[in-house]
């Protein structure tokens, strides 16, 4: 189709008499849904960039992937996550393709851990020792699927825990993948879903995968991105927290760990008595501990992640000389590698990564770069040393400036000012044209929100036990269908505890499921039965769809800003005061309103839905900035008592007839 009638054909696809009309029955359009599609249309056109903000029920998606597939572009769209992966490719694609009547072909494409590897699958089944039945069980379970997928997706396994320990062992990493050497080359689901993508019309990937390939050049985006017309990032307000993960440089003692038990098993089995491999082995995983310790020096005990600041753990000189341990372990295992490097395939990669690790211990000792921001991630086992840049302006604008192509940026939420400048400085695109479209939705008439005016502030002791009760009793009005969501898993823990204990004294039957407590799948699967309040922490609030009744009620313990002790926080601070900005007005203001407007979104999903937003904190109406963030939300009604707020539920159950 040329391109001069693109924007003719999508408004007639949009048309109340077009192609989605007559696919799908009681389809009406919505005027915010064609003027982005109408914008994104102009974008693939003059190969420009757009950012768009699209309010819930717009229906964005069907705004973005219209204009691409009628203008027969190749193209790739991002995605947050792996859920909204697969909801493109196995039901929009698929359902747009039949209604538009277009031959495009669509391929998915994730990185390695989402691919079953036939070759170490192998290995787990000769040896692998499991201390549960349940693993043996789920074993077991993953080799009669191998045998039939054809994806080699591990989301095709239901009731696979995605934090299952197994999951590593059958899948391959950038450090043990053996590429061409692998005697399953040729059946690799990985080169196969590669191959698939770089012969479609559009692929689907995820942000992660689309950093960490062009950090690493390691999945395959990084040839597929010069061979695209069109690049969409949909969940774009979470493009730039992924980019700053993936664009740095890391150091894991995990690695070292890994590295170690690989090397001993691979010089046994191809070069037994060649090497001293057990002992260049201990070697390495002493050093890895003691970087570990070196790293935690001066702290309690570690129980939970934790943050530490570079300067802060570099304060008593323990971290050089570990380093310069984990280096010596490092060369002294390459250089014995060197003399069996032909033996076995397994030994070049594990030369590559030991020599790669060396090389990370030798930029933790030098300066870090003005402009970049060091850490270190601890675990109660592990400590990962992190070096990464502030923001993707630099990468996004080399980017944009490598190759001639529409750039769209869209999501639900992308700041709370009009010209979206949070997200469009961040990420490098001030020269993009803008464009917010509000819901559809009548929120002032379905929606209620309620921030309690007497309430302990954030910071007392007492106020997690309140959050708690006064989630207890909104679910007995409701009977259930009710989320709690908490800014910290602390409190989520103290929430949820406290919420137990006045259901019980409240004599309520309703069960509370609590994040961690089983995957996540499982938990929204219950939460759907009835009879429950959900309690989660930063994954459950946002990419969560519970429409209709299922959900009535959204309480969010406290204002959702940034930590002011992250590393990675301070350094944006000590940035923006350099430039003579207001930190706490530009970052943590704005920064709150993304992320309460996303909370807050998991309430009304339809323009059916029905539901009442409780915010337990009183700074939304004490401070001057409460206005602000009051007015990034969906314009719900305020209500002033907590009776209001109950008689509000109590309506919506008789409404729904229990």
């Amino acid at each position: 189709m040329a391109d001069a009638g693109l924007p003719a054909a999508v408004a007639q696809a949009f048309a109340a008499d077009g192609a989605l009309a007559r696919a799908a029955p009681g389809y009406a359009p919505r005027q915010p849904q064609l003027d982005m599609a109408q914008a994104v249309a102009e974008a693939i056109d003059t190969q420009g960039c757009l950012v768009t903000e699209a309010g819930t029920g717009v229906g964005k998606t069907f705004a973005y992937l219209v204009p691409v597939l009628l203008s027969g572009r190749r193209t790739l769209v991002s995605t947050a996550t792996k859920n909204l992966q697969d909801q493109l490719f196995l039901r929009d694609l698929p359902r747009l393709k039949e209604a538009l009547q277009v031959p495009a072909s669509v391929a998915l494409l994730k990185g390695r851990a989402s691919y079953l590897c036939r070759h170490r699958l192998q290995q787990a089944r000769e040896g692998a020792t499991f201390a549960d039945r349940g693993s043996i069980r789920a074993l077991t379970r993953i080799e009669q699927w191998a045998q039939g997928t054809r994806s080699g997706d591990m989301g095709e396994l239901d009731g696979l825990d995605e934090r299952s320990e197994l999951i590593p062992l059958v899948t391959s990493s950038r450090d043990n993948c053996l590429g061409g050497e692998c005697p399953e080359f040729v059946n690799c689901h990985l080169m196969k879903a590669r191959r698939d993508a770089m012969a479609a019309d559009v692929v689907v990937i995820n942000h992660h995968l689309f950093f960490a390939d062009l950090s690493l050049r390691d999945s395959g985006v990084a040839e597929l991105l010069p061979t695209v017309d069109v690049a969409v990032f949909d969940e774009a307000h979470q493009m730039v927290e992924a980019g700053v993960q993936f664009l740095g440089q890391t150091l894991g003692t995990g690695q070292g760990v890994d590295l170690a038990r690989d090397l001993v098993a691979a010089g046994l089995q191809h070069a037994r008595g060649l090497a001293p491999w057990q002992e260049l082995s201990a070697s390495i995983e002493l050093a890895a501990r003691e970087l570990r310790l070196a790293a935690a020096h001066g702290l309690p005990e570690v129980r939970a992640q934790l943050k530490r600041r570079w300067d802060e753990a570099a304060r008593d000189d323990a971290l050089g000389p570990a380093l310069d341990r984990l280096a010596d372990a490092l060369r002294r295992a390459a250089e014995a590698l060197d003399l069996v490097i032909e033996a076995a395939p397994d030994f070049a990669r594990l030369q590559s990564r030991a020599r790669e690790m060396g090389q990370q211990c030798l930029r933790f000792q030098r300066e870090c770069p003005p402009e970049r921001v060091r850490w270190i991630d601890l675990t109660a086992h592990q400590a990962r040393l992190v070096e990464s840049p502030l923001d993707i302006r630099a990468m996004m604008g080399e980017q944009r400036a490598a190759g001639s192509r529409a750039w769209v940026f869209t999501s639900a939420t992308l700041g709370d000012e009009p010209d979206l400048r949070w997200f469009c400085e961040s990420a490098g695109l001030d020269d993009a044209r803008r464009l917010r479209v509000g819901s559809p939705f009548d929120y002032a008439a379905h929606a209620r929100v309620y921030v309690p005016p007497r309430f302990p502030a954030p910071g007392d002791d007492s106020h997690l036990t309140l959050v708690g009760r006064a989630a207890a009793h909104c679910a007995k009005a409701l009977g259930g269908r009710t989320f709690v969501l908490t800014t910290t898993l602390r409190a989520l823990k103290l929430v949820a505890e406290a919420l137990e204990r006045e259901l019980s004294a409240i004599d309520s039957p309703l069960q509370v499921l609590v994040q961690g407590s089983a995957a996540k799948r499982t938990l929204l699967s219950r939460f759907g039965e009835g009879g429950s309040v959900l309690v989660g922490s930063q994954s459950f609030w946002e990419g969560i769809d519970v429409p209709g009744d299922a959900l009535q009620c959204v309480l969010i313990d406290k204002l959702p800003f940034p930590p002011p002790n992250d590393p990675l926080v301070e350094a944006r601070v000590r940035q923006l005061k350099s430039q003579g900005r207001d930190a706490f007005s530009e970052y943590f203001v704005a920064e709150a309103a993304v992320s309460l407007k996303q909370g807050a979104g998991r309430l009304i999903r339809t323009e059916q839905d029905k539901g009442l937003l409780v915010l337990c904190d009183t700074r939304l109406r004490d401070k001057g900035y409460g206005k602000r963030l009051l007015a990034a939300l969906p314009p719900m009604t305020p209500l002033d008592s907590g009776e209001e707020a109950l008689q509000w539920l109590r309506t919506l159950a008789e409404e729904r007839g229990g």
